[in-house]
């Protein structure tokens, strides 16, 4: 079938390493038969089960092919992308030469929407009889039909109109030398290694044997969905008041607001909030998950609904629909998106328990089932049950939603989404991101692998990952390198250093160093991180025989004096805002793709490397940033680190300096360095390397 030839999308569409002119592909062999004449394989981006990849705006994307083909005339691999207008564009593919037939070229998609993409394979006939010409001209054979067959080929692409004419003609020039009775084999030998020439094939190929996959399409999300700095607070305990009596009185969106600068001012980008909605008072849990609450006790605020109402009301304690959306307009004004909890779950004093009953799993003795998670049991929470009533149940959910959305909300941070069905979620994100692109879902499901992906697969733009849990050299290692490279195409992990009932081991005895260390790792190892309120203030004290905080601010207000903390040097804050500063600052780290592992002699020294090349960054300038953590928090480590410096263009043994962005100090390195990491001072060093072109 024949190709037609489209204009190319705008320049502000996508950035390339390897664009070339669009020109039409030839006829392509419809015959019956499952592979091409050129075979190809295995095309990235790619998500499981058929379901679309993704991409958020901005990002540089791999877009990889396996392409081979008989005997040892050479081939040509190129992309076609077609923008969101229809537009193409076509980029030139390189082989990675690692022994797998891979072929890559790296494209920044800049434009929103779906983009659709093909790759297509080719015999490339100039560069067959160039490598053919060098070879055999050299040793003395085949002259003759070498410059022969050149000629011929140098003169049919001379009668391409789709060239320049100069370019025409000096390809007829080039026949016509090759042609002469009287030319050399120098002159023959000259033109096949005259890199020109080379460039001019490369932009404009002569193929045959075209052929090419199938079209493919990618959705390309937010830049937010992809890389942004989340922080969370529970709005009622900002600005709560502790009473004489020792009651609180809770906090409201109006003092929660007051928050609202400094949040701001250390550089984060989101603001998550838990469930903002009414309290269910039935088996409401006390402090520390206690089975009894007293009278003023506020409750678990993931179990929603009251009398009050249930998910589509703000607790009155809060303030009114009103006070949340002037809310959301100061927290826009301070550059934070709003993120709110989205729940599906309810008190049994929720609305929905009387009204809708069918929306729950009844008991053999009539009584409805709490939330489980065994052995763990949430008398607070009936769980949702989305197989009794999907249609009435789907359509209040997404009523709910466009609620929000409404209210001024364009992110939502799903609780526990693995315990609901996969295809209500593929269903519900796919309608309210065709109304509302600009949406986005935060899956929060530590949960199997399998099940964690496929939310991410459905649709899901970013994941909750086990990143909290893995911290060895070799944990962070393997997770790193699968979250990067292994699902990337589909799934965008959130590495929340901690959340109000995760504390782990690693925080609860590892320091104000262990603080620092996973902080620096995680807004570094990802384009997307969180952190939790008090986490800037060392709150390390586990409840006894548990992973989460004493005296957990799910169940009671927590007052915290933020200036105090910071005044006497006991917040983390300003490092928080520093490493908020350095990944504004660097556009490597605003990728997700770009990460590579290094090597280092000590086994608690951690060693990876972020690159972004010059036309990706924005700046006319290539970023290189290497990350070296210390990640025992108990000791000082010596060690010399062995980097791969052709990850960044810099050969092997050839020196460059450093800058640590933390502390400023400037070192000349190579490719193997000694470092000496102190936990009990600085144990990560996030180094900026200087004059790259």
């Amino acid at each position: 079938m024949s190709e037609r030839t489209a204009a190319q999308p705008s320049s502000d569409a996508l950035r390339s390493t390897a664009q070339i002119p669009v020109r039409a592909l030839g006829d392509i062999d419809a015959a019956d038969a499952q592979t091409t004449r050129i075979p190809l394989a295995d095309p990235s981006p790619a998500a499981p089960e058929g379901f679309h990849p993704k991409a958020f705006a901005g990002e540089v994307v791999p877009f990889r092919v396996v392409a081979f083909r008989e005997g040892h005339d050479l081939i040509g691999v190129h992309l076609r992308l077609r923008a969101p207008d229809h537009e193409e564009s076509l980029h030139r593919l390189t082989p990675l030469l690692d022994g797998t037939d891979r072929w890559q070229v790296d494209v920044a998609l800049d434009e929103e929407r779906a983009w659709t993409f093909r790759f297509e394979a080719f015999a490339d006939e100039f560069a067959t009889w160039a490598h053919a010409a060098e070879l055999k001209i050299a040793a003395g054979v085949d002259v003759e039909v070498m410059r022969a067959l050149g000629a011929g080929l140098l003169a049919r692409a001379a009668k391409d109109k789709s060239r320049p004419k100069p370019e025409r003609k000096r390809l007829a020039a080039v026949a016509e030398t090759l042609s002469s009775p009287d030319g050399s084999a120098e002159e023959a030998l000259a033109v096949a290694t005259d890199p020109e020439l080379a460039a001019v094939f490369a932009d404009r190929p002569l193929t045959a044997l075209d052929s090419a996959t199938a079209w493919q399409s990618i959705t390309v999300e937010p830049a937010i969905a992809g890389a942004a700095a989340w922080y969370e607070f529970f709005p009622r305990s900002e600005g709560a008041v502790q009473n004489a009596d020792g009651t609180f009185t809770s906090g409201t969106f109006e003092t929660a607001a007051e928050r609202l600068p400094a949040v701001a001012a250390m550089g984060f980008d989101v603001l998550y909030l838990p469930p903002i909605h009414p309290i269910g008072r039935l088996n409401r849990k006390g402090p520390n998950n206690t089975l009894t609450a007293g009278p003023a006790d506020p409750g678990s605020p993931w179990a929603v609904g009251a009398a009050e109402g249930g998910h589509d009301a703000v607790h009155p304690d809060l303030g009114t629909l009103a006070d949340f959306r002037r809310f959301v307009k100061k927290a826009n004004a301070q550059n934070l998106e709003v993120a709110l909890d989205l729940a599906l779950q309810a008190a049994p004093d929720h609305p929905w328990v009387a009204e809708h009953p069918e929306w729950f799993t009844e008991l053999p003795d009539g009584t409805i089932a709490y939330a489980e998670n065994p052995p763990k049991k949430y008398q607070d929470i009936y769980p949702l049950n989305f197989d009794r009533d999907p249609v009435g149940l789907y359509t209040e959910v997404l009523r709910i939603v466009e609620h929000w959305i409404a209210q001024g909300v364009r992110i939502f941070r799903v609780d526990n989404p693995h315990t609901k069905p996969l295809r209500f979620w593929e269903w519900l994100i796919r309608t309210v991101n065709t109304k509302h692109p600009e949406v986005v879902f935060l899956a929060e499901a530590f949960t199997r692998p399998v099940p964690m992906r496929g939310l991410a697969a459905v649709g899901f733009q970013q994941s909750y990952s086990y990143f909290t849990w893995r911290n060895t050299k070799a944990e962070l290692e393997e997770f790193l390198l699968s979250v990067s490279q292994e699902t990337a195409d589909y799934m965008r992990p959130n590495l929340f250093v901690n959340t109000p009932d995760i504390l782990t081991e690693y925080l609860q005895f590892g320091g104000r160093a262990a603080y620092r260390i996973r902080a620096a790792i995680a807004a570094t190892g990802a384009p997307l991180y969180g952190v939790y309120a008090g986490y800037e203030l060392y709150e390390n004290v586990a409840r006894p025989g548990s992973e989460e905080n004493i005296d957990n601010e799910k169940y009671e207000y927590k007052v915290r004096d933020w200036a105090k903390a910071e005044a006497e040097g006991r917040s983390l804050a300003p490092y928080l805002t520093r490493l908020n500063e350095i990944r504004r600052a660097h556009p490597a780290l605003r990728q997700l793709r770009n990460l590579r592992l290094h090597w280092s002699d000590d086994d608690a020294v951690l060693v990876f490397s972020k690159h972004l090349p010059a036309p990706f960054t924005g700046t006319d300038t290539s970023d290189t940033i290497i990350v070296v953590a210390n990640v025992d928090p108990h000791s000082v480590r010596q060690t010399t680190v062995h980097l791969d410096t052709l990850a960044w263009g810099v050969e092997p043994g050839t020196a460059y300096e450093v800058e640590d962005l933390v502390t400023g100090s400037v070192w000349t390195w190579t490719d193997h360095n000694f470092v000496r990491l102190d936990a009990f001072t600085e144990p990560v060093h996030i180094l900026h390397v200087k004059g790259q072109p």
